[in-house]
């Protein structure tokens, strides 16, 4: 009986694997495919392995432009949030009053509060930064970088916190006997310890900044400034969809996240089980 149980739930993960991983196929499939081979059966293998789309889909996203636009902002972003909630969660925890409670509660319920809610307030906000103030908010990749580091704090702080409330202030407290300021005890005892936490908020933030395509269409404006989920629009026209390239497209821009994930993945779990638990 149990080997029986063992079994259905194998056949059960399997299942499930499967339902997950049958876009990446028909994604993949696809991208290989001319467009009267894939409009008469999506789900069959392609006749040829060529990469000639590929190659169309690259020219026509200008790729190497827009994957540095991601790859800029997606690095600047993750290394501000890393260093910022890491050393904000550290005095919210070290403090232990009243008033860093009430600021971790607050950050904490920043989570809860949908991106579309705030989307249309925000870029009048910004709007009026940079008429007033004349600071280049909209249009710039500063501006987009300055707002992912906003919304991902929130959630990096609320990780960090709880991995710090396990590190054992006597440490600090022999660092600082030692003679090291406030500023080395962080940097040399405390952050170290935070690498598990710290990898994982870069992996979550590198799949969440990376991929996403609300927040870069309402800053960015440009062609030159376009990051690589908006340069993926460009196969979707009025009336016509190249469905072939936009495969490609999309197969080009999902795999640097592959990539980036399964060589750091054995953090993650770890990562969150420590910072989400001890609270």
């Amino acid at each position: 009986m149990k080997k029986f149980i063992k079994l259905l739930i194998e056949i059960i993960a399997i299942v499930i694997c499967a339902v997950y991983l049958f876009p990446i196929y028909i994604v993949l499939t696809n991208s290989f495919k001319n467009r009267q081979e894939l409009y008469e059966n999506m789900l069959a293998l392609p006749h040829k392995i060529s990469f000639e789309y590929f190659t169309k889909a690259m020219e026509k996203m200008n790729f190497l432009r827009s994957f540095g636009n991601s790859l800029l902002v997606t690095v600047i972003s993750i290394l501000i949030i890393a260093v910022l909630a890491s050393m904000t969660a550290w005095m919210f925890v070290r403090s232990d009053n009243k008033l860093s409670k009430v600021l971790f509660m607050v950050f904490v319920s920043t989570m809860i509060i949908p991106f579309q809610t705030i989307m249309m307030p925000l870029m009048q906000v910004m709007g009026w930064v940079r008429e007033t103030i004349h600071l280049p908010m909209l249009n710039t990749l500063g501006g987009l970088i300055y707002m992912n580091v906003g919304f991902g704090a929130s959630m990096a702080v609320f990780l960090y916190h709880g991995f710090v409330k396990s590190i054992p202030i006597s440490l600090e407290e022999a660092a600082t006997i030692d003679g090291c300021n406030r500023f080395k005890v962080f940097w040399k005892i405390v952050f170290p310890m935070l690498k598990p936490t710290t990898v994982t908020v870069m992996i979550l933030d590198v799949i969440w900044i990376w991929n996403d395509y609300l927040l870069p269409s309402l800053v960015l404006s440009s062609k030159d400034l376009r990051t690589i989920p908006l340069s993926t629009a460009s196969f979707f026209g009025q009336f016509t969809i190249e469905w072939n390239l936009a495969m490609a497209g999309l197969m080009l821009t999902i795999i640097p996240v592959i990539l980036f994930y399964l060589a750091a993945q054995k953090y993650i779990v770890k990562g969150v089980a420590a910072g989400a638990v001890k609270l």
